[in-house]
């Protein structure tokens, strides 16, 4: 066996620009992605839970972009709507650079937000268009692996600037992820995927998935796992920022923590948990982020002087959680997604992604300013809920799909 294959990593010959173009993109999201929820009310001087709402707002419009990018997908091919959607992007940060009135910044979250929609509706389809036979999984877990290496290394230079004062810190995150984007769509435009035709049968909104009670209850469940996911980014800062005895400095090695084993482990994931069945690994997942939901929730009322390594056992516990999930979750996805319509069911699945994403600046601001324990102590019981669903979900799926091949 060759040292790739004992590490879980697939064949990347012709492909380095997509992996570097991840990478890049995730270097400017773990820059400002946990600063822009601070950036409204620091630097824009929007109340919190305003601001939470506002960005829930911007994201509820984007909510067409996955239907919308299922129905063109397979016409246009997944790479070309990736990289639109990464240059729309970086026209958002731009944005939000030069803007302060309450429109300007929602019109820039508006479009941010369907950018991203559209770039996780179509990226799975083209890591699937770009991957040998029999490497789906492992080019999931390589392609996530470099966002989270990209995203660790934004995150440190995040947790950098909050130790400044003013709003330059703000601002420079900012423009940072605007020029990633564009590079990272520079990048992309030297990757040539091949990408199965539309089908004539295939036509019209998912006439398949519209019957596929199985695949709809798992997208639901899948959302809860995905709003543990991404409370992180968004609560993390706040948290340490606002409620507790931490240097602020903290949040941007915690976050650069959890990229790591993001960057490390999601191909070993797949390479020791193949004998497992997918949705096995997902309750796994799901457990581990309601004892951290716990945990965090408790740090509120533990001595100061244990603040810092209770944080840090908490980021232990969700970064075991979250390479287990981010290792299998898409993957699962495109093996019960059936070969017609495989594209519209992978732009489908991304909405239990956005789904999150409208609920977490809401739900996180929310229940913070009623009580800061309550985002955490509320992510344990949907993160249970979760995984119960998932176990009895189970047995309704073709077990060929439930199991890594």
């Amino acid at each position: 066996m060759s040292t790739a294959s004992s590490l879980g990593l697939p064949n990347v010959r012709g492909r380095v620009p997509l992996l570097a173009g991840l990478a890049i993109d995730s270097f400017g999201g773990g820059c400002a992605g946990p600063l822009v929820l601070l950036f409204f009310v620091r630097v824009a001087d929007i109340p919190l839970g305003t601001a939470g709402l506002l960005l829930t707002v911007a994201t509820l419009f984007s909510l067409a972009a996955p239907a919308a990018v299922g129905v063109v997908i397979d016409r246009v091919g997944p790479r070309n709507l990736v990289i639109g959607a990464q240059f729309a992007q970086g026209l958002a940060f731009v944005g939000f650079f030069f803007g302060r009135s309450l429109w300007l910044l929602f019109l820039g979250a508006l479009v941010m937000t369907t950018g991203q929609r559209v770039f996780w509706s179509s990226i799975f389809s083209l890591l699937s268009d770009v991957a040998d036979p029999g490497d789906r999984d492992r080019w999931f877990g390589l392609g996530g692996m470099m966002q989270a290496g990209g995203f660790g290394l934004g995150a440190l230079v995040a947790g950098a600037l909050l130790s400044f004062s003013g709003d330059g810190p703000f601002l420079v995150a900012m423009a940072v992820n605007a020029v990633t984007f564009f590079a990272a769509g520079l990048l992309l435009l030297r990757i040539h995927a091949r990408h199965a035709g539309r089908s004539v049968e295939d036509s019209g909104p998912a006439p398949l998935l519209r019957k596929d009670k199985a695949f709809l209850v798992l997208i639901g469940a899948n959302t809860v796992l995905a709003l543990c996911t991404m409370v992180m980014g968004i609560g993390l800062p706040v948290y340490v920022t606002e409620a507790l005895p931490a240097p602020k400095w903290l949040v941007g090695v915690l976050l650069a923590a959890t990229s790591v084993v993001l960057a490390t482990g999601q191909t070993l994931v797949v390479r020791h948990t193949e004998r497992r069945r997918r949705t096995t690994v997902m309750i796994v997942a799901g457990l581990l982020w309601a004892l951290w939901g716990v945990l965090m929730a408790g740090l509120l009322h533990i001595p100061a002087g244990l603040v810092v390594p209770g944080l840090i056992l908490a980021t232990a516990v969700f970064a075991s959680a979250d390479v287990l999930h981010a290792a299998t979750s898409n993957a699962l996805a495109a093996a019960v997604a059936p070969v017609r319509g495989h594209g519209k069911y992978l732009s489908y699945w991304q909405y239990s992604f956005t789904f999150a994403s409208v609920l977490v600046p809401a739900f996180f601001a929310q229940l913070f300013e009623v009580r800061r324990e309550f985002p955490w102590l509320a992510i344990s019981v949907l993160a249970l809920l979760a995984s119960l669903t998932i176990l009895v979900l189970d047995r309704a799926l073709p077990n060929a799909t439930t199991r890594r091949t």
